[in-house]
């Protein structure tokens, strides 16, 4: 035991812990969608796990062909937008369940993002390709870089869901038969919302990539867990720290603090020289152990379960 301790070396850590915010920062854009699938529109899309793979692809293959990085991730933006879509009009137009619709949808990118890489398994990108967004050999760069997305990305939310369309998306998720009775067209409202989702998860998708120096197809696999542990630590923090406060564009930035805290997890167990190859089981764990806080708080609230204690107490 004296001999684990000694190996643990706490300048390591501090020296790993810019490279989590930074990765915490990318993946905190696809939580973002994530939310606004989740959250907003009570839709579990399973959709992200495609699309973070297909932004990747396509900004690794469009910088090695001499196109300016930050044009590569609008690029992979709108295939994001279009592969949210399709789900969209999956689910809308032809009565298939939004989550299997998202399941179908990811399955074909898979092949789709095969053939962006020209059927390879994975694409590198020149680390001294110029003009890169971000690179994980500048890592502080990267987290100013990353940090100023997020700002912008949080206050064009905001403001987009303050507007007339933003609040018939968020009425549609809230109650769907209500907006339909108000003239709302609530299948435009969710292929709308599935295709911003998606277009962010692309988004990150990209930056990872640049990030990493590589694309791989299966860059994807698992983001909706990570997606929503983010969501689900950012929420729980945020509740606990502003309660009722809390309005929706700390709901947003909280979503963000969220994936940072799961990487900086992520970093911690690697530190300690946990199996890596566990990771997706601890991730389990803590997701559902921050699902399952706000259903124990609700009871612990609740007068008749509390009435129900006491009685048991006093018998």
């Amino acid at each position: 035991m004296a001999g684990y301790l000694s190996s643990l070396s706490f300048l390591d850590l501090a020296g790993r812990l810019p490279a989590s915010v930074a990765q915490g920062l990318f993946w905190g854009i696809m939580a973002l969608g994530v939310y606004i699938t989740f959250r907003i529109l009570d839709i579990a899309d399973l959709t992200v796990d495609g699309t973070f793979a297909t932004g990747g692809a396509v900004s690794a293959v469009l910088i090695m062909k001499g196109v300016n990085p930050w044009l590569t991730v609008l690029v992979a933006l709108l295939a994001g937008l279009l592969a949210g879509a399709v789900t969209g009009w999956l689910h809308t137009l032809f009565g298939i369940p939004a989550i299997l619709a998202g399941i179908l949808t990811q399955y074909a990118l898979y092949s789709i993002n095969l053939a962006i890489m020209d059927f390879k398994a994975n694409t590198a990108i020149s680390s001294l390709t110029p003009g890169l967004v971000i690179s994980g050999l500048n890592v502080n760069q990267s987290i100013l870089v990353c940090g100023l997305i997020v700002i912008a990305l949080v206050a064009l939310m905001y403001w987009f869901f303050g507007t007339e369309l933003g609040s018939s998306l968020r009425a549609t998720g809230c109650n769907p038969e209500m907006s339909k009775a108000q003239g709302i067209n609530i299948n435009r409202m969710k292929v709308l919302g599935l295709a911003i989702s998606n277009g962010l998860v692309a988004v990150a998708g990209a930056l990872s990539s640049q990030y990493s120096g590589f694309a791989d197809v299966n860059a994807g696999r698992g983001s909706i867990v990570i997606g929503l542990a983010a969501v689900i630590i950012g929420e729980v923090l945020g509740e606990a720290i502003l309660g009722k406060k809390l309005n929706f564009a700390g709901h947003l930035l909280f979503v963000v603090v969220g994936a940072i805290i799961y990487y900086v997890v992520y970093t911690l167990v690697l530190w300690l020289k946990m199996n890596p190859n566990m990771m997706k089981l601890f991730t389990a764990i803590i997701v559902a152990l921050f699902l399952a806080v706000p259903y124990l708080r609700s009871r612990a609230k609740n007068s008749f379960a509390k009435a129900g204690k006491n009685a048991r107490k006093g018998a």
